[in-house]
């Protein structure tokens, strides 16, 4: 199973669930919301061979960036793996809009020539970001649980810039019309667990069965057909790390 993008370091049990993932060889790229969350992580990701840990600056979290980013500096060369970072224009959000993008510009302005793979938080602000990208000239970007314009989908797949599908998206209206419309070669899973649960329990890291059923039904695909697109995907996305 292929998760790129979860939160293990949320969870009630991180130490548990990240060893399982491990153990089970599951593949794993687990985000940080701010960079001195990934250097409390890294004594314990030290080393796992299908477990990675990505280097995070999320949106809401705007208020400390300032006092992080020498961290984010710091941790920078030692993973190839940039994210929750972006932008949230949403109500929660939109008051910050000016800060988040400060920030944002700034961490792209780094990451600029780099090979890294972002996954990136695009909530109501699904523009922005892609013209963000783009400016950037940033190769190699994941929209996690993209929720924007059906019209916006061919522009960010001309840009080369996957999609990760989770549970959440295959049980509503607008996320299947935006599922269906993504092209296949564009698509990855995740779980964003443990902010999604099944029955008020917490997805696990890496339980995408649902996702991977529903795809292989609407490409008319058996389920280890499906598993093998996604692998694939996944595989020429890291490519160019």
């Amino acid at each position: 199973m292929l998760d790129t993008h979860c939160h293990i370091d949320l969870y009630k049990n991180p130490k548990e669930i990240l060893e399982f993932c491990e153990n089970n060889k599951i593949t794993i790229i687990s985000m940080t919301n701010l960079p001195s969350h990934f250097e409390m992580g890294l004594p314990f990701f030290d080393e796992k061979k299908h477990v990675r840990m990505s280097l995070g600056m999320h949106p809401l979290y705007v208020e400390l960036h300032n006092s992080e980013f020498h961290l984010f500096e710091k941790y920078f060369h030692q993973t190839s793996y940039i994210g929750e970072i972006g932008l949230d224009f949403s109500k929660i959000g939109i008051t910050s809009k000016e800060m988040q993008l400060k920030s944002f510009t700034k961490i792209l302005e780094l990451v600029s020539g780099q090979k890294k793979l972002l996954s990136i938080h695009s909530r109501k602000a699904e523009n922005e970001v892609l013209e963000n990208l783009i400016n950037y000239r940033i190769k190699n970007a994941i929209f996690h649980w993209y929720s924007g314009g059906l019209n916006l989908i061919k522009r960010i797949v001309q840009e080369g810039y996957y999609f990760s599908i989770n549970s959440a998206m295959i049980k509503s209206a607008s996320g299947q019309k935006i599922i269906s419309t993504i092209p296949k070669n564009n698509i990855l899973t995740e779980t964003d667990g443990p902010f999604i649960e099944r029955e008020n329990i917490p997805l696990m890291p890496g339980e995408v069965e649902d996702v991977l059923l529903y795809l292989a039904k609407i490409w008319n695909v058996s389920f280890e057909q499906s598993k093998e697109i996604i692998r694939n995907n996944f595989k020429n996305l890291i490519n160019n790390l």
